[in-house]
């Protein structure tokens, strides 16, 4: 499913880079603002680390590289540091949230 564009110079390799970083930050900030949601209806920080869903994020994704011909390590190691960082962050709502109750 690789729909892989042939570059004919660093320049154009380094455009369409930059092009793929607006994207993907634009879909962190939208996951983002989901998971600051999600800290509304966990009620334990147990609920916000959520092991078994982080586990079952981690083989959803790895799938998905396959079936785009990516590298599942990359992606499962750019997830799970994505996904620490996420639950940082929603710790930190879930303690904001308990905190103006």
């Amino acid at each position: 499913m690789n729909t892989e564009v042939v570059c004919t110079s660093i320049d154009e390799v380094r455009s369409n880079i930059d092009s793929i970083d607006r994207k993907i930050v634009g879909l962190l900030a939208e996951r983002g603002g989901f998971v600051k949601q999600a800290a509304r209806f966990k009620k334990t920080t147990d609920d916000v680390k959520a092991p078994q869903r982080v586990e079952q994020v981690i083989a959803k994704v790895r799938t998905l590289a396959a079936e785009f011909d990516g590298n599942p390590e990359v992606t499962e190691a750019v997830y799970r540091a994505m996904i620490s960082a996420f639950i940082s962050a929603e710790l930190q709502e879930h303690a904001d949230l308990a905190n103006s109750r």
